[in-house]
């Protein structure tokens, strides 16, 4: 658990629990409809309480999974899901995503939500290589990777379609040596 201050108020960062499914499903529902930087719309990330509580469950028992969540005076303000390979040849390496509720950008949560992940991994030597897909126009998410030490290493193109349009993606990674 880490403590933040955001405008005078405290900010902690916890690993989720299988009692936070409810508001968890809530809060995606939700900032589905924040950004289209997301890989899901509004309506899109159909899971039941259940199935969101395995899906924590799962990633409490794993040595290479990490679900952690911002609280602010009790409520879910941001989030962040790590899974590492399911193979021994992958396990050390896997992908992130990672959102906070529009009304906290830039309040440093979502940075705080991957210096967490950073540190996790180099605290257990599990994870040896941290990757994530961003879009190309997502300037601020990019300039905040790059400031925490991810490099470009490639792009994926027509990534996402949304209203018709495509974007690209950015793919990054930070070595954890």
């Amino acid at each position: 658990m880490r403590e933040i201050n955001v405008n005078g108020e405290k900010v902690i960062i916890r690993k989720a629990n299988k009692s936070d499914a409810k508001e968890l499903v809530e809060y995606v529902n939700i900032i589905g409809g924040q950004s289209d930087f997301l890989t899901f719309g509004v309506g899109e990330f159909n899971i039941s309480i259940e199935e969101e509580e395995k899906i924590i469950e799962n990633s409490l028992k794993k040595d290479n999974k990490l679900f952690i969540i911002a609280e602010y005076k009790g409520e879910i303000i941001g989030n962040l899901n790590f899974s590492g390979g399911l193979r021994q040849r992958t396990a050390h390496t896997g992908e992130f995503g990672v959102s906070v509720l529009k009304e906290y950008w830039g309040n440093k949560i979502g940075e705080e939500l991957v210096n967490y992940l950073i540190n996790w991994s180099e605290e257990t030597g599990i994870i040896r290589k941290i990757n994530l897909r961003v879009r190309t126009d997502n300037e601020r998410g990019i300039c905040l990777y790059k400031k925490l030490g991810f490099v470009e290493e490639g792009m994926l193109k027509r990534e996402f379609l949304i209203d018709d349009k495509f974007y690209d993606s950015l793919m990054m990674g930070l070595l954890i040596n």
